[in-house]
């Protein structure tokens, strides 16, 4: 937040999948409250949830920030995002936010996965089939489910990776608070980065997964049709906007490291 809002006078945060918007209000009373700019986008599916947070900012009078009732995929976002968090947005939701922030050169994302299933169905389905003594790690149900929600993240940074983040990944709290507890940063300094793309394709190839976060960027596995460096090199220029001058990290001013506290 820091970073943003020096090298922007008027910084959008989203809050994507939002719930009681709790964050929300935490990240506007500690950073935009006093700020003479910035505003905080709060997305929810849930009309009542969205109403009763839409209230609390009215009697609060935080006025800059703002509620829509949608799901992430379908909301209507500003043409640039600064920062896009999102606080436990079960399963494919956190796809969808990542989606969000990439497509709409995000300077910097945070999100805390929580309820990864998609990949442990398609392990367990057997549309995976990775090669060698691979499949032992994910041949009890249990093993299925703990290797699937880690293989998800690790595909999830790696994916942001590819689109010129820095990655860093981490806790959020304590485990005797949540076990919903990783934490994965993103700070945009690179249009893109064929080789973390390259990595990923490899990696899809290997588990013979294929998460909603790499086919709604059209990122396929390696070896499969369509699926070269170049092709998949123009789609994250396609999909990733040139920034305002203004909002670019140069070499000699590249954003502040995120805060891992």
């Amino acid at each position: 937040m820091e970073d943003v809002q020096t090298r922007h006078t008027n910084p959008l945060v989203v809050d994507a999948g939002s719930g009681n918007a709790y964050l929300g209000f935490v990240v506007y009373e500690l950073f935009l409250k006093d700020a003479a700019g910035g505003e905080l986008l709060s997305i929810e599916g849930r009309p009542d949830l969205t109403e009763r947070a839409k209230g609390r900012a009215e009697r609060l009078h935080f006025d800059r920030m703002r509620f829509q009732t949608a799901h992430i995929d379908a909301a209507e976002y500003p043409e640039r995002i600064h920062v896009l968090m999102a606080l436990h947005a079960c399963d494919t939701a956190t796809d969808d936010a990542l989606v969000a922030a990439i497509k709409h050169g995000a300077d910097h994302v945070a999100v805390v996965p929580c309820c990864q299933a998609e990949v442990a169905a398609q392990l367990k389905e057997k549309k995976a089939k990775p090669a060698g003594s691979m499949s032992l790690l994910f041949q009890h149900p249990w093993h299925r489910r703990e290797f699937g929600s880690h293989l998800t993240n690790v595909i999830r940074a790696l994916t942001l990776e590819a689109y010129g983040y820095q990655v860093t990944v981490t806790e959020l709290t304590g485990w005797e608070h949540s076990l919903k507890n990783e934490l994965i940063l993103g700070r945009r300094v690179h249009r893109d980065n064929r080789r973390a793309r390259l990595q990923l394709q490899a990696l899809l190839a290997e588990t013979g997964v294929q998460p909603r976060l790499t086919r709604l960027l059209g990122i396929t596995p390696a070896g499969a049709a369509g699926g070269g460096a170049e092709e998949s090199s123009t789609t994250a220029l396609e999909l990733a906007p040139e920034p305002t001058p203004d909002a670019e990290p140069t070499p000699d001013a590249a954003p502040a490291a995120p805060s891992e506290s």
